[in-house]
């Protein structure tokens, strides 16, 4: 970020909302704040937990904590006291800085935790006087201070006295990322500075980043994901960010048009509700060219593809990646020349991505197996977090072995299946739910589709399929109609023996399925 700062000193780093804060203030502003940890006695591989929404702020103290050879543990937004807590402990965090709103949770959390730095901000710190788009109401709120914290704006800027800071190398530990707790309770992956540095250069590489680019992102900077591709890729190449504190589709519409994002990352429904405005004819977004997408919770599919490249007159639209916490995320790619529907694309240079048998991890599999996604990179982690006996589990022979499910098809293109707990196990037979919800949202009337196991007497197991219906749809197709189309298009292990219509499913805040509270519901409703 130096580099860039001397490069192009009044070029926009941060976009908030119309608030531009340049590579030259935003290598100044961090400094500030690496200069201050040092000052309270942080020395290097102390934790520094950061708890707050995007914001210009989390983009500073992240790279100042970097600066001061601190590891940085990202806390979700989202987390109550306990979870808080729960990380805090776990990585004997010392300072945190969250936002204003957020400070009861962290005063809670904090009495049975090591800290002894506590920083506030809020969104006022940073807002502009005139908005280029519409601010999120949840951003108007107004500021509040709290007794006994320090208060970031004034660490940033006071008049700072430079300090000297502690030698960071590529092998340093700079985050501990959380994985999401689908095995077992969440566990704090080790990322180095190198992991970072690879995977960043390798998105902005195959994603063709430059310099000239806007890049515009909506998705939590905490999460792995949102990270590297609206904080950490940008960085390195140098382009603009554009922050959003929070996703609304008029709003994001309004930010292309008028600060001209070139690239976007996101989620496939982000698309999906964007392309329903209905002035979203009169808006140009034509200046969005890339857009790498997740899908979660919907599908990506040629419909889809077809209609946003229409809306932003020939705009790209494909599946993200593969990846986990573990591999800083970002393991595959889907080729922009090539991009294949229902794939999560090829392995990044670099990358050996290998699929092998689970009972049998020597044993790797031809094309067309579905088997264990193994990895092996310069991206792959260290280990968790004072989890010796889950390291050794995970990390075999510098290999990761990461427990999902997958195949490669003829082509050498990746196909991501789900995670092997999450197998339904019908007749003797293991079902993918992704693949059940895959086919479920190939109905005209479907939009979105999750499926978990319930208990069936003849199968052991049987799939049960939540479904939200489309717009206008709702009354239109019964449960029984759904279930004969189902089984008409699936192999009869695979159908879902139950359908329950719903008006939205579970997600967490990043837009993940959340199949774990549907299961829980369905087994208090049985009993």
């Amino acid at each position: 970020m130096r580099v860039h700062a001397q490069a192009f000193p009044h070029k926009t780093a941060l976009n908030f909302y119309g608030l531009a804060i340049s590579y030259r203030e935003l290598d100044i502003l961090s400094d500030r704040l690496a200069w201050f940890l040092a000052r309270r006695g942080l020395v290097k591989g102390d934790r520094v937990a950061l708890y707050m929404q995007n914001c210009p702020q989390y983009v500073i103290c992240q790279i100042g904590a970097h600066k001061a050879g601190a590891i940085v543990v990202p806390c979700g937004p989202m987390f109550k006291a306990w979870e808080l807590e729960a990380e805090l402990k776990q990585t004997g965090t010392r300072a945190i800085i969250c936002q204003d709103e957020l400070y009861a949770n962290v005063q809670e959390a904090g009495a049975q935790c090591p800290l002894d730095t506590v920083i506030v901000t809020g969104f006022a710190d940073y807002l502009p006087q005139e908005p280029a788009f519409p601010l999120h109401e949840s951003i108007l709120a107004p500021r509040s201070h709290h007794p006994g914290t320090l208060e970031l704006r004034e660490i940033l800027e006071g008049e700072a006295a430079p300090v000297e800071l502690p030698e960071v190398t590529a092998q340093d530990v700079c985050l501990l990322q959380f994985t999401s707790g689908t095995t077992g309770l969440p566990k704090g992956a080790m990322l180095t500075h190198a992991n970072q540095l690879y995977k960043s250069a390798a998105q902005a590489q195959v994603y063709k980043y430059t310099p000239d680019d806007v890049m515009l992102t909506a998705m939590p900077i905490y999460h792995i994901a949102g990270m590297l591709w609206g904080l950490t890729a940008p960085l390195y190449v140098g382009c603009t960010m554009v922050i959003m504190a929070r996703f609304e589709a008029a709003a994001m519409a309004l930010a292309i048009e008028r600060l001209k994002c070139s690239k976007m990352y996101g989620t496939v429904s982000m698309n999906v509700e964007m392309l329903k405005l209905p002035d979203l004819a009169s808006r140009d977004i034509s200046s969005l060219r890339i857009n790498p997408a997740t899908s979660f919770g919907i599908f990506l599919n040629e419909e889809i593809a077809r209609a946003w490249g229409a809306a932003t007159r020939g705009g790209l639209i494909v599946e993200a990646a593969y990846g986990l916490s573990e591999t800083h995320t970002g393991d595959t790619f889907s080729p922009l020349d090539k991009p294949r529907m229902g794939s999560v694309g090829i392995p990044h240079t670099g990358t050996d991505l290998r699929i092998v048998d689970f009972d049998d991890p020597e044993r790797e599999l031809p094309p067309g197996q579905v088997g264990e996604i193994t990895i092996q990179s310069p991206a792959v982690f260290k280990g968790y977090w004072e989890r010796p006996e889950a390291t050794a589990e995970a990390l075999r022979g510098g290999r990761l072995y990461t427990g999902d499910m997958g195949r490669y098809d003829e082509d050498g293109y990746v196909y991501f299946l789900g995670r092997r707990k999450e197998m339904i196990k019908c007749s003797g037979y293991a079902v993918a739910p992704e693949e059940v919800e895959g086919f479920l949202m190939r109905h005209p009337a479907v939009e979105q589709a999750v499926c978990i196991p319930v208990p069936d007497p003849q199968r052991g197991e049987a799939v049960k399929a939540f479904i939200v219906l489309k717009p206008g749809q709702e009354g239109q197709v019964s449960e029984q109609a759904l279930l004969a189309w189902a089984k008409d298009k699936m192999a009869a292990y695979k159908c879902p023996r139950f359908i329950e219509f719903r008006d939205e499913v579970p997600k967490s805040g990043t837009g993940k399925l959340m199949r774990r509270i549907l299961r829980e519901e369905e087994e208090a409703r049985r009993g």
